[in-house]
């Protein structure tokens, strides 16, 4: 698959943020369709645009996988949101979202512990996330799963599992997006 084609979706800033994103994510390309990674962050970004209207939110959602699969760091991120003249308040705001977005019980980060363990973990902190970006999460979730369903062989069965126990409480984000993720998931 080739990038998406846009078409005037994006403010000027949001677009910046999205070159940005391209860069960090290089040739990076999703596990199943082979796609460019970027796609995906697009996909998820305009799903957001489309529930919420808050750019600060879709610039989060661009960025939702950058701090985890890239080597941008937060205080690189910041900089740059403050770099396109974004205030000091949004590039907390939108970094802030960032973070909770990213992963923290990883294999690398806790090798202790078996996946079914750390998706537990994992599970309960989303829980606890802000409803911005629960928002952003049900929209990854919705875009995740409809290439891990028809591509993902047997792990698909576990990973809707997992997001079906993430689904059960992590329910304070937009509601419509909410019932159409857990409609997702419950459907397949």
């Amino acid at each position: 698959m080739e990038a998406i084609v846009l078409n005037n979706q994006f403010t000027e800033t949001e677009l910046k943020v999205l070159a940005f994103v391209t860069e960090k994510h290089g040739q990076q390309k999703r596990k199943y369709t082979h796609e460019p990674y970027v796609n995906h962050l697009i996909r998820v970004a305009l799903k957001v645009k489309e529930y919420t209207q808050d750019s600060r939110m879709v610039m989060a959602a661009l960025c939702h996988d950058l701090l985890e699969d890239t080597k941008c760091t937060v205080v690189e991120l910041y900089q740059f949101f403050i770099g396109i003249n974004l205030t000091e308040a949004d590039s907390d705001y939108i970094c802030f979202l960032v973070k909770e977005l990213t992963d923290v019980f990883t294999a690398e980060a806790f090798p202790q512990f078996n996946r079914k363990t750390r998706k537990e973990l994992e599970a309960a902190r989303l829980w606890e996330i802000s409803p911005e970006a629960q928002t952003i999460k049900y929209a990854d979730l919705i875009d995740n799963t409809s290439s891990i369903v028809p591509h993902g062989g047997a792990f698909a069965k576990v990973y809707l599992k997992e997001k079906k126990r993430v689904l059960a409480q992590m329910d304070k984000g937009h509601p419509e997006l909410y019932q159409l993720a857990s409609s997702i998931v419950e459907a397949v």
